[in-house]
């Protein structure tokens, strides 16, 4: 006797993007897996048959034949098994393109649900793709028959699917977006009497998602008093800017049942209670199983008052306060970093990966996060070719700081020094060596780019970025120079992140070598080095030059997060740094912030792959598509 009870899981296969075949040869091999647990309902996530990073691809009519095909090769895998399956795929109905979730049972596709609201924000992009299938009604041919007949289903957002044997088992669907929304779908649901909600989803990682996720998650399953599976995109699906962990969920009214392990592609399974769910929905007067279709509105004319901010300012909003935050941020993003470029080596069956190594804070960081997408693999670190590239301005401390780093993590060491060839070229040019300007510091640059490159080649390797979110919102980077990588690991962490993240990974490692090494980085001057040492010693500190990397990146957060005007930034500052900076320090790097951050986006526009880690990014591709050319003359107005 079950006493109410049914088993559900939430599992993630691991696919290749826009391969059907092979995608529903996973999904199959996890339905026997869990067929073999007692598992009655399964649920995988958003577009899983094609992968939800197939972009453009999805107007290939190939890949979306191929998808129905294989949405029937499951389907009859599953005959004669007392399982429901819930798989994702791309479908056309009259025309159009929707993503929809399918449910399968005994060999048969039971019924499709579209997704309702479609995400074009951000690293979003569904709505160039994709049509919204909210006021969608009617049937959908899934396939034919032996006699060449049609066979059809529900296709409806309002599909509900009943047991009949299974007392107070009542499925629904929602498909990712639509449990974000304020109103999502599965509350209209559980008010049409659904009792689990399925929900299909490709959510990406970035840092604190996970928490907001499962906040989420668990809070519709209480407001919904429901049990809520939720099947998220894992390792396959991570492609160009984006990972994917597999954060698979399982809620009953609001508690946690079971979660993966991030990272994993890990399937869970929990037994929920369905005789709990309908006595307490019996219980609450106030769950109501009818709905109104006309609301009152009251409007109440309540003014905003000034007065003094007492609220805390974080002048640190990347950085977690709380240590231990801290430390779950830190190997959060490493994880990210590492499995982002971890896909990329494995997608393009590279085996070696280039370094260029200065002694400073971002190539020190860019080399440990290679090193562990080479240990996720189980490569050979001496695959990782580590460059260093000394020139006019490097000193005997970053030097030496670089070659112990590379000797310590066990990589294939290689040194060029590049006074002599810059020498050349800029002779070449007819360049006064005497004028140290920005011909000269650049042609360095770029000639360390232009032998990373032609190492890369030498190795068949890829080169790999070390330019952090910061200089990228300030544009400090040369153009074709350390602007240029195959992939940036950096790309999408600020400045004062980095610097945490190298000194977790001192704290961590457990080497007291590379212990002291990183201690040393992370107490070296920030410095591009391409101007002469005085006395031996860095002579050219960025923070000098463009201000407080501190200032910027609490600029930066709420220019792209929030979007607030100067004047708010800037009241906000003095109130975060309040006993650190004074106003006119903060209104001088402001105001140098929004000249470099509206000059620079040339750069941006054209900026190689790199994961998204945090809320605010700077991919043209996601979070950030800002025109080349836009004038910051009225936000610098505001500012005097």
């Amino acid at each position: 006797m079950s006493y109410g009870f049914i088993k559900v899981a939430a599992a993630t296969p691991k696919i290749k993007i826009g391969d059907c075949g092979y995608n529903a040869q996973q999904i199959c091999e996890k339905i026997e897996e869990v067929y073999a647990k007692k598992v009655q309902l399964v649920v995988f996530p958003e577009l899983c048959i094609t992968g939800y990073t197939c972009s453009d691809l999805f107007w290939q009519t190939t890949m979306l034949e191929n998808a129905r095909k294989q949405l029937q090769v499951i389907a009859e895998y599953c005959e004669g098994k007392e399982i429901t399956v819930v798989v994702g795929l791309p479908m056309v109905y009259k025309n159009k393109l929707y993503n929809v979730g399918a449910v399968l049972y005994d060999g048969e596709v039971r019924g499709v649900v579209p997704k309702s609201y479609l995400p074009n924000y951000s690293e979003f992009y569904e709505q160039r793709h994709f049509v919204s299938g909210k006021d969608v009604d009617g049937e959908i041919c899934v396939g034919v028959d032996e006699d060449g007949d049609e066979i059809c289903c529900s296709f409806s957002p309002r599909t509900k699917f009943v047991f009949e044997k299974i007392p107070g088992m009542e499925l629904a669907l929602e498909i990712c977006e639509d449990l974000w929304v304020p109103h999502p779908p599965s509350t209209e649901h559980a008010l049409h009497g659904a009792t689990v909600i399925a929900n299909l989803s490709a959510s990406d990682e970035v840092t604190g998602k996970d928490s907001y996720r499962k906040t989420l998650v668990s809070g519709q399953s209480a407001r919904t008093v429901s049990a809520y599976i939720y099947a998220d995109a894992g390792e396959g699906e991570s492609t160009t800017d984006l990972v994917f962990a597999g954060h698979n969920i399982i809620a009953e009214n609001g508690n946690i049942l079971a979660e993966a392990e991030r990272f994993q592609n890990e399937t869970v399974i929990a037994d929920i209670d369905l005789d709990r769910l309908v006595a307490e929905r019996r219980r609450m007067t106030t769950f109501e199983v009818e709905t109104e279709d006309e609301y009152v509105e009251e409007f109440i004319e309540m003014e905003l008052l000034d007065g003094a901010v007492e609220r805390f300012i974080d002048p640190a909003p990347f950085v977690p306060s709380n240590e231990s935050e801290r430390k779950k941020r830190c190997e959060e993003i490493l994880n990210i970093q590492s499995y982002g470029l971890k896909k990329r080596l494995e997608h393009t069956n590279c085996k070696c990966a280039v370094v260029g190594i200065s002694g400073g804070l971002d190539s020190t960081l860019a080399l440990l996060v290679t090193v562990r997408a080479f240990d996720l693999l189980g490569l050979d670190r001496k695959g990782i070719v580590a460059v260093t590239m000394p020139g006019y301005g490097t000193t005997d401390r970053t030097y030496t700081n670089a070659v112990t780093l590379i000797d310590i993590l066990g990589c294939t060491f290689q040194e060029v020094n590049i006074s002599e060839a810059t020498t050349l070229h800029l002779n070449q040019i007819g360049h006064d060596m005497e004028q140290k300007d920005v011909t000269y510091e650049n042609a360095q640059a770029r000639q360390r780019t232009y032998l990373l490159m032609d190492f890369a080649n030498e190795y068949n390797g890829m080169v790999i970025g070390t330019g952090d979110l910061s200089e990228l919102a300030l544009g400090w980077a040369t153009y074709n120079g350390d602007h240029m990588s195959m992939y940036g690991v950096n790309s999408g962490v600020p400045k004062t992140l980095v610097r945490h993240l190298v000194r977790y990974y001192a704290d961590t490692c457990g080497e007291e070598k590379l212990e002291k090494i990183l201690l040393d980085v992370l107490d070296t001057p920030v410095s591009p080095e391409l101007l002469p040492p005085k006395d031996g010693v860095i002579s050219q500190k960025t923070e000098d030059l463009v201000g407080p990397y501190e200032l910027h990146d609490f600029f930066l957060y709420y220019v792209l997060r929030f979007g607030y005007a100067p004047k708010k930034i800037l009241f906000l500052a003095k109130h975060a740094f309040e006993n650190q900076y004074d106003e006119e320090t903060i209104l001088k790097w402001l105001q140098t912030f929004y000249r470099r951050f509206f000059a620079q986006q040339f750069k941006r526009s054209c900026l190689p792959d790199g994961p998204k880690v945090g809320s605010v990014a700077v991919s043209p591709r996601g979070d950030l598509r800002m025109p080349s050319d836009a004038c910051v003359k009225e936000w610098l107005e505001e500012l005097y």
